[in-house]
């Protein structure tokens, strides 16, 4: 009988370091930053992310108009 084991793993990238981070240092009150700033590490790709799907739509909507 073979006893087969899974591996899980799980990289921590950039902005998870990031964030991180900036979580330690407004808990023990090294920085006061908005808590905005704080997460900012979490939600900017994403923002960028759409900002560029959005201009792209445009994009392709105004130049399909002839």
């Amino acid at each position: 009988m073979k006893i087969s084991s899974t591996k899980v793993s799980y990289k921590v990238g950039l902005m998870e370091l990031l964030f991180c981070s900036f979580l330690v240092l407004k808990l023990c009150g090294v920085i006061d930053w908005s808590w905005w700033w704080v997460t900012a590490p979490l939600w900017i790709p994403y923002s960028i992310i759409l900002f560029v799907l959005i201009v792209a739509f445009v994009v392709a909507v105004c130049t399909n108009d002839e």
